[in-house]
C-alpha cells in the first residue's frame, strides 16, 4: 500500500513572502489615508482635541493679526528640546503657522546640533554666552529675540525638605503668545509708534518697579509696538511731531501756561491723548481741566466710594460698561479703581459746531456716593470718557483726528493695582484705540501654566519601579515564549 506524501508546510517560504507583502501594503495605504486625512483636517477643516491640557487656542487678537500678514516670516527656535518649556513654545508655534502658513518654523538644538547652532549663531550675531533658549522672528531681514525665560512668570514656592530650607521657581503662568503676537508686529511694521510721557510735574515714572510705579504699564505698551519716551515742554518746543499718543498721569503740581497751551494746540491738530487722573490732585487742580471741557470731558474735584462694590474699602469695583470699542471686551469683567474721581460728559445746552463725540465708558454702581458730598442720594457715576473729533469736511489736521481718553484714577494702572481685573488688558485696549488700530482692540492674557504632581513615598517608588522595569517587560517575554513554544507543538 502505498505512503502518503509528505504533507507540505502550512507557510511556505513564498506564502509567507506574500502574507509579508500584501500586510506591508495595507500598512502603508492606512498610514497614507491617515496622512492625508490629518492634512486635509488641518489644512481645511478645524481641528479636535482629546483633552483641554493639549489645546492652544490663539486669541482674536493674534488671528486677526495672522490674517493681516502677507510678508514670509522664518521664526527660528534656537533651543534646548530637552528644556520643559520647548513643546509648549512648538505647540503655540505650530498654531500660529496654521493660522498663516506664511510663517516658517525651524528648531536648531543647539546642545546636539553644533553645526546649525554655528550658522545660526553668526547669522545673527549671537556671541554672548547668555545667547541660549531663543525664539528669532526674521522678516525681511527685520529681527527680534525672544528670551525664552522671559515667557513664564514664575514665584518661589518652599520643597520639603526635613534637613534645610529649600525653594523652587515654581511657573505660574505662560506669556508665550503675548510675546511672539508683539514680535511678529514689530518685524512687520516699518517703524513703532511714539508715545511720550509727560515729565516735570510729579509724575510717576515709567522706571520704577516699586508698587506705584509704572514699569509694567511700560512693558505692556512695548508689547503693543508703542515706543515710549519722557518728554518735558520746556523751552520754545512743542509736542514732537512724530508724537503719535501723549500720556499724562497724575501730576502732582499744576502744569505751566505755556505748557498748557501746547498741549491744546497739540490736541487742536488732531493728537490723541490718554489723561489720567487720582484723588490727590482733587484741592489742587492740574491746568488740564479747563482744557478737557473745551472737548466735552468734566473731571469733577471729587472721588467715589461704594461700599457694596470694593474689595479693600478703598477700591471700586467696576462692571457697568457702555458700548464702546474700549470696553467691549470688558462685558464678562470688572476693573478695580482707587478712590476714582468722577469723569462725565459736559452738558452742553447749545453745543458748539464740529463738537466732539464723548463718550462714557465706565460706571460705578448705583450705591455709589461722592467722599465730599454724603447728602447727595447714592448713584451710578461715570469714571472714564472717550472723546473723538469726528472728520469735518474740508479741514485736514495736521495729526489725524483728535481722541482723548480721560480716567479719574491713575493707581489702577501702577505695578500693583494693574495685576486687578481686567485693569491690565484695559490698557491695549485703550491704547490700541487711541492709536486707531482696530485690530489690535482684543486683549492676549497669560495662559496658567498647570502642574500635575503625584506624590509617592520611597516603598511606592520602588514598587513601581520594579513594576515598570522588571515585572511588565518580564511579562510580555513570558507570553512570547509561551507562543513560541506553543507554535513548537
Amino acid at each position: 500500500m502505498p505512503t502518503d506524501p509528505k504533507p507540505q508546510p502550512s507557510f511556505s517560504p513564498g506564502r509567507r513572502w506574500k502574507i509579508g507583502f500584501e500586510v506591508a501594503v495595507r500598512t502603508a495605504l492606512v498610514l497614507a489615508v491617515v496622512v492625508m486625512v490629518n492634512y486635509l483636517g488641518a489644512r481645511f477643516f478645524g481641528r479636535f482635541y482629546l483633552s483641554s491640557q493639549t489645546r492652544v487656542q490663539l486669541a482674536p487678537q493674534t488671528l486677526d493679526l495672522l490674517k493681516s500678514l502677507t510678508n514670509h516670516i522664518d521664526v527660528t527656535l534656537y533651543y534646548d528640546k530637552q528644556d520643559d518649556f520647548y513643546p509648549t513654545i512648538v505647540a503655540l508655534l505650530n498654531e500660529y503657522r496654521s493660522a498663516n502658513p506664511r510663517l516658517s518654523v525651524k528648531t536648531v538644538d543647539y546642545v546636539r546640533d553644533a553645526g546649525e547652532a554655528q550658522k545660526v549663531k553668526e547669522q545673527y550675531k549671537l556671541n554672548a554666552p547668555t545667547d541660549k533658549n531663543l525664539i528669532i522672528f526674521d522678516c525681511e531681514r527685520r529681527v527680534k529675540i525672544v528670551n525664552g525665560d522671559s515667557l513664564t512668570q514664575v514665584k518661589l514656592e518652599q520643597v520639603p525638605n526635613p534637613k534645610e530650607r529649600e525653594f523652587r521657581r515654581k511657573p505660574v503662568a505662560f506669556m508665550g503668545e503675548q510675546m511672539f503676537t508683539s514680535m511678529l508686529l514689530a518685524v512687520t511694521s516699518a517703524k513703532p509708534f511714539k508715545a511720550y510721557f509727560l515729565q516735570g510735574h510729579g509724575e510717576p515714572s515709567l522706571a520704577n518697579s516699586d508698587n506705584f510705579g509704572y514699569l509694567k504699564f511700560g512693558s505692556i505698551l512695548a508689547q503693543n509696538y508703542v515706543a515710549v519716551m519722557n518728554l518735558e515742554l520746556n523751552g520754545d518746543s512743542g509736542v514732537p511731531m512724530d508724537c503719535n499718543l501723549l500720556i499724562i498721569i497724575a501730576p502732582t503740581a499744576p502744569l505751566s501756561d505755556p505748557e498748557l497751551q501746547k498741549i491744546e494746540e497739540y490736541l487742536k491738530q488732531g493728537g490723541r491723548l490718554l489723561a489720567l487722573f487720582n484723588y490727590a490732585s482733587i484741592k489742587r487742580p492740574t491746568g488740564l481741566e479747563p482744557i478737557l471741557q473745551r472737548w466735552g470731558v468734566n473731571v469733577v474735584a471729587d472721588f467715589v466710594k461704594d461700599l457694596k462694590g470694593t474689595v479693600t474699602g478703598n477700591d471700586v469695583v467696576v462692571r457697568m460698561f457702555s458700548q464702546h470699542p474700549v470696553v467691549n471686551p470688558l462685558t464678562q469683567l470688572s476693573l478695580q479703581m482707587v478712590r476714582p474721581r468722577p469723569v462725565g460728559r459736559v452738558d452742553w445746552q447749545n453745543p458748539p459746531a464740529g463738537a466732539p463725540q464723548v463718550d462714557e465708558l465706565a460706571f460705578s454702581s448705583p450705591d455709589s456716593v461722592l467722599e465730599g458730598d454724603p447728602a447727595e442720594p447714592p448713584r451710578s457715576y461715570p469714571l472714564i470718557v472717550a472723546a473723538e473729533q469726528k472728520p469735518v469736511a474740508g479741514v485736514a489736521n495736521m495729526r489725524g483726528n483728535t481722541r482723548l481718553l480721560v480716567a479719574g484714577d491713575s493707581i489702577f494702572l501702577g505695578n500693583y493695582y494693574i495685576e486687578g481685573g481686567a485693569n491690565r488688558d484695559f490698557v491695549g485696549y485703550a491704547v490700541n484705540w487711541l492709536l486707531d488700530r482696530t485690530t489690535l482692540l482684543k486683549g492676549i492674557g497669560p495662559r496658567p501654566v498647570m502642574e500635575f504632581r503625584l506624590l509617592m513615598t520611597r516603598t511606592q517608588q520602588r514598587g513601581v519601579r520594579w513594576l515598570l522595569l522588571g515585572a511588565l517587560p518580564g511579562a510580555v517575554l513570558l507570553f512570547g515564549c509561551l507562543v513560541w513554544l506553543a507554535r513548537r507543538k
